[in-house]
């Protein structure tokens, strides 16, 4: 491991891993700018490119600094990609006519358990840290260079205007839009954090089963994003925005009113299950807003959600610590609820409605 090759402790190693953080948060608006002007398409490959080459690179660090630095350059490269391939997918989605943000997620989540997995095989065979990056460095070069042909090229729904916009400053749908993403990605981080801590210390509870209530989040949020195409363009996106954030309220309510582990398993995963299509569902709504090139719109949503996401289990903590933890959840359980009254900024707008191929017209 990285922490005992270079012999730190974990605040260093918490230190370190804020570069990452850092770089993303960096160039997450700066993805968005270059693909305003340059198009997603190239910015995608570049970034994916870059991403795989960046790979190894906290495993070849010879110190904390140059893990430091190392770690920058992963995080800046893996904020960069993450806006340009979502403005990529608002581009397929308006090319095909249809929602398929939430199953472009999904497969996401999937590559993380992949990742997951083939990251248990190499510690439970021993494989050392390099040969283990190398290994994934190279298939993750195989597979982009045989994707990335596939990728649709400069949107030409991109004004001269828009291409040109240097520094955007969020406001109207954007800004709302962004703190939708903020409270949502600070939900699922808050979960991510803090839902095995609740289960085992405030219900009393085995640390086996305390996981097993991140496990039901996880499961059930890459079963919601992998069906929630189909239901986003069956009764459109504002009314799955309604009711899956009231599922995961609920959900999330339920686990904390009811005093049992088992309630609190079921709980945390309609919360997955809630919260899986809210983030596809805003992050394509960012990219239809009227006069501002899509790729902005996502990285300004992005950025701002990437915060929520460091953010929330911090500022839980300090909640749980001066009040309860079971208070400061139940904040959360707000926070979801909100969103129900802002789901209309999700609507499609008229420009959002394309023309395929045979004459039918359909909406995203």
């Amino acid at each position: 491991m990285i922490q005992d090759k270079l012999n730190i402790e974990e605040g260093l190693l918490g230190l370190a891993l804020l570069f990452m953080a850092l770089g993303a948060v960096i160039f997450m608006p700066l993805s968005g700018m270059w693909s305003a002007g340059y198009g997603s398409c190239k910015v995608t490959t570049i970034t994916a490119f870059a991403y795989c080459l960046a790979l190894p690179l906290p495993v070849l660090a010879p110190s904390l600094v140059t893990l430091m630095i190392a770690l920058f350059i992963f995080g800046a490269c893996t904020g960069a990609m993450d806006v340009a391939m979502n403005a990529q997918a608002v581009t397929v989605e308006k090319r095909i006519g249809r929602s398929v943000m939430s199953s472009f997620h999904g497969f996401y989540s999937l590559g993380g358990l992949v990742g997951a997995v083939l990251g248990g095989l190499a510690l439970a065979n021993n494989l050392s840290s390099m040969l283990h990056a190398s290994l994934i460095c190279s298939l993750a070069l195989i597979v982009t260079t045989f994707t990335v042909r596939y990728f649709l090229a400069k949107e030409a729904d991109e004004s001269k205007a828009k291409e040109k916009e240097k520094l955007y400053l969020p406001r109207g749908p954007v800004l709302a839009l962004a703190v939708l993403a903020f409270m949502m990605l600070m939900a699922e981080g808050v979960i991510a954090d803090w839902s095995a801590v609740y289960i085992k210390n405030t219900l009393a509870t085995g640390p086996g089963f305390a996981a097993a209530g991140y496990a039901d989040f996880s499961l059930m949020m890459a079963i919601g994003l992998l069906s929630g195409d189909r239901f986003v363009v069956n009764i459109g996106p504002v009314t799955i925005t309604r009711i899956t954030s009231i599922i995961a309220a609920f959900g999330l309510g339920t686990a904390l009113l009811i005093n049992h582990p088992l309630a609190a398993v079921v709980g945390f995963g309609f919360v997955g299950l809630g919260l899986s299509n809210i983030i596809p569902v805003i992050f394509s709504a960012a990219g239809r807003v009227p006069n501002v090139a899509s790729s902005t719109g996502i990285a300004t949503v992005a950025t701002a959600g990437y915060f929520g996401l460091l953010a929330g289990p911090p500022v839980i903590g300090i909640i749980a610590e001066l009040f309860s933890l079971k208070i400061a959840l139940g904040m959360i359980v707000i926070a979801i609820f909100t969103v129900t009254a802002f789901a209309s900024l999700t609507k499609p707008d008229e420009d959002s409605v394309v023309t395929i191929e045979g004459g039918e017209s359909r909406g995203t």
